[in-house]
């Protein structure tokens, strides 16, 4: 089977497609015929010897995939041949064939397809946790996302808007903006062009604007933003796209000040340890796309001999929406 390979710890430029042994099924486990695969930001790290989990080399990236499932293993009678699901793993989805413990395998809609699957499942569940159980946000509350164009920050603000927020998107460009806008933003914000915490004052009428801050980017933006919080706002920690020489390093009197709190969040961990809540949030967000309340958008869909091309667009921040690898 066909596989991108990283065979040394490196840049996207350095990994290869392969022929590559298929992986074996065992014990409760099954094999996927792999028909897409999210491309995320932690893809990136790991190819670089930079993220918390460190396989060992030679491995595969991808960790979002949708696929048909073309083998079931011993002791395996929730899942049958044939049908379409989808999972998350740290790594081995850049690849053909997959082999999957069955914990964290779903179904997917009968009209969601391959390539929105695999990219539904780490933003979407990304930003569900974070803003249903991190933040518990409310209806009528004020989210600002920053980095409102990437895939995660598209995700919050469709899952804001079906939570019943006012949901403010930001983002670098106006173009970028533009698709916010579709996906349902009620005020946006470019963030290049003027002061973040004046546009809100203009938005809001406020100086404590902000009920809940969901931030994937960190660098320069996520302290005027705290500054702008209500009182027993929410910052969530989503991530730092901006990069780790920029992961914010803020005054500890400005969470006293405002009676805020700073909240971590970390989705992978999460839907670990509590993986029954995890599915109740994905029943949830099925629900949500069948009656058309989430539309996922996949900008950008390269073949697996691309993925090099896919992973650099990405750290390039020029994504908008999500990137997906397709093994046809």
């Amino acid at each position: 089977m066909r596989a991108v390979v990283c065979s040394k710890f490196g840049l996207p430029e350095d990994l290869e497609v392969k022929e590559v042994d298929e992986p074996v099924t065992g014990k409760n486990q099954v094999k996927l015929k792999v028909e897409a695969c999210g491309v995320n930001f932690p893809d990136t790290l790991i190819i670089n010897n930079k993220y918390q989990f460190k396989p060992e080399l030679p491995f595969w990236p991808g960790g979002e995939v949708a696929g048909i499932v073309e083998e079931v293993g011993e002791g395996v009678s929730d899942f049958s041949v044939g049908d379409k699901v989808m999972t998350t793993t740290i790594y081995g989805g850049f690849a053909e064939k997959l082999v999957v413990g069955t914990d964290m395998l779903m179904r997917r809609p009968e009209k969601m397809s391959a390539v929105v699957a695999s990219g539904i499942q780490i933003t979407y569940g990304t930003s569900m946790h974070a803003l249903k159980q991190r933040a518990d946000l409310k209806s009528g509350e004020t989210l600002l996302v920053l980095g409102a164009a990437g895939g995660v920050g598209m995700s919050a603000v469709e899952i804001g808007k079906a939570m019943g927020a006012t949901v403010i998107g930001a983002a670098s460009s106006d173009e970028k903006l533009e698709v916010v806008k579709k996906a349902g933003a009620d005020h946006l914000i470019n963030y290049s062009s003027g002061d973040l915490r004046e546009q809100l004052k203009e938005i809001t009428g406020s100086k404590e604007a902000v009920d809940v801050l969901y931030d994937p980017v960190g660098a320069d933006l996520f302290e005027p933003a705290l500054r702008s919080m209500k009182w027993k706002g929410r910052a969530l920690v989503i991530g730092f796209a901006g990069g780790d020489d920029k992961i914010p390093k803020i005054p500890m009197n400005l969470p006293l000040l405002k009676g805020c709190s700073i909240v971590g969040v970390f989705w992978g961990s999460f839907r670990v340890r509590e993986s029954s809540v995890e599915f109740e949030n994905f029943n949830q967000l099925f629900d949500w796309f069948n009656n058309g309340n989430i539309d996922p958008l996949v900008s950008d869909i390269f073949p697996l001999e691309e993925a090099a091309m896919a992973l650099r667009k990405l750290m390039n921040r020029q994504a908008v929406g999500k990137i997906v690898l397709t093994t046809e």
